[in-house]
């Protein structure tokens, strides 16, 4: 079986030779050795265990073509990933550093990377979830990135509101449950059955109900994603996805198409907390598709108006110019168009992945150059502090 896939080149070399075990999800693995990236094949996702064994098989390859000794292994923050107890094994196994990077500076460190940036930055990340270092569920991310020499102090300067997600993982799979947690943090939750139950159930959305009331298995996230999920659950659009992003796709659809007819529109938002505006989605459920599509239109560029107002005022505070966007959510042309020109107009240079691309697959980069930003500065073999992104463990 081939374990490896293609090389790429960097612009700057990597201040450290690391192997990286990559994401959870649509996972590769990768070796940074001097300006040379080498891929792994693509593994799939680490819950199957075909994709368990590939990644395996995979660091094996990587680290025969290391060009020297490795110096450390990069992996996630979460302990309960496979990649992470593999990289445990293989850094002990070598008598070397495993360095657990936080999910969401691993995305901005894609960028860094295939940039050869190595002065600060502001780092805009938007996924559907990643652990942060408090160990709750992130991604909507606004984070401040010092330049390489002291990478380990990063801080999160902002997020997207705390949505919770009723029924936990559940969530994530059926965006109803989302809106109707907009619902009910807007003191609106005697609307969830009369809208829900007829398309869910009675007792299904009683249930449901009832768990925000007792605030039952409802943990919180600020993930971009799941206020996608909220807001095509919030127009009907999807009640249920049996594919990762299907929702949030099938909104991106209807804002392009709507957008396209009406390239001067506008809505400006001055918040992250997209709550009200989610929660003004509802009165077009029952509408037609027109007044649908303006919906997902309104919805994304209020998310953009919000990070473009969030971003440049801290980076009138901070006096950075760079802005990278990182994360599967950019994907979406939708929002990256409209957040891009958002950020330009402020006189931000914005920063986005190249060959790498803004998800899961290419995170083991920013893995490796996180991890050897921190071997190479002034902060290397000390274990971080518990607020920041990197932890290195001997």
């Amino acid at each position: 079986m081939n374990r490896l896939g293609h090389t790429t080149y960097l612009p700057r070399a990597a201040r450290a030779r690391v192997l990286a075990c990559g994401a959870y999800l649509k996972n590769r693995a990768c070796l940074v050795d001097g300006d040379r990236v080498f891929w792994s094949a693509a593994h799939g996702d680490l819950g199957a265990a075909t994709g368990r064994e590939a990644l395996s098989g995979s660091v094996d390859a990587l680290l025969a073509q290391a060009r020297g000794p490795v110096d450390a292994i990069a992996c996630d923050l979460h302990p309960d990933f496979y990649s992470t107890a593999l990289a445990h094994g293989l850094a002990q196994r070598l008598g070397i550093p495993v360095i657990g990077v936080q999910h969401h500076l691993a995305h901005v460190g894609v960028v860094l990377a295939e940039h050869g940036l190595g002065q600060a930055v502001l780092g805009v990340a938007l996924d559907g979830m990643g652990m942060g270092p408090d160990g709750t569920a992130w991604g909507g991310e606004v984070l401040w990135v010092p330049s390489a020499e002291v990478a380990p102090a990063w801080q999160r300067l902002d997020h997207l509101a705390l949505l919770p997600l009723p029924g936990g993982e559940a969530a994530a799979r059926q965006p109803w449950r989302l809106a109707a947690a907009v619902l009910f943090g807007l003191g609106r939750g005697d609307e969830i059955v009369p809208t829900f139950a007829p398309v869910v159930g009675d007792s299904a959305a009683r249930q449901l109900h009832g768990m925000l009331l007792r605030q039952l298995n409802c943990p919180h996230s600020s993930s971009a994603g799941r206020w996608f999920d909220a807001a095509a659950g919030a127009l009907g659009i999807r009640v249920h996805q049996a594919v990762e992003a299907d929702a949030a796709m099938a909104l991106e659809a209807l804002a392009t198409l709507w957008l396209s007819a009406h390239p001067d529109y506008h809505f400006d938002w001055p918040s992250l907390d997209l709550a009200p505006v989610v929660g003004g989605l509802f009165a077009l459920r029952e509408g037609d598709d027109e007044a649908r599509a303006e919906g997902a239109a309104r919805f994304h560029l209020a998310l953009a108006s919000g990070l473009a107002q969030c971003v440049g005022a801290h980076a009138s505070s901070c006096g950075c110019r760079q802005v990278v966007l990182a994360g599967g959510c950019f994907a979406n042309q939708v929002l990256a168009g409209a957040l891009r020109a958002a950020l330009t107009t402020r006189g931000l240079t914005v920063l986005e992945p190249k060959s790498a691309g803004c998800g899961d697959a290419g995170l083991a980069l920013g893995q490796a150059w996180m991890a050897g930003q921190q071997l190479a500065g002034p902060s290397a073999g000390v274990t971080a502090a518990p607020d920041a992104a990197l932890a290195v463990e001997h």
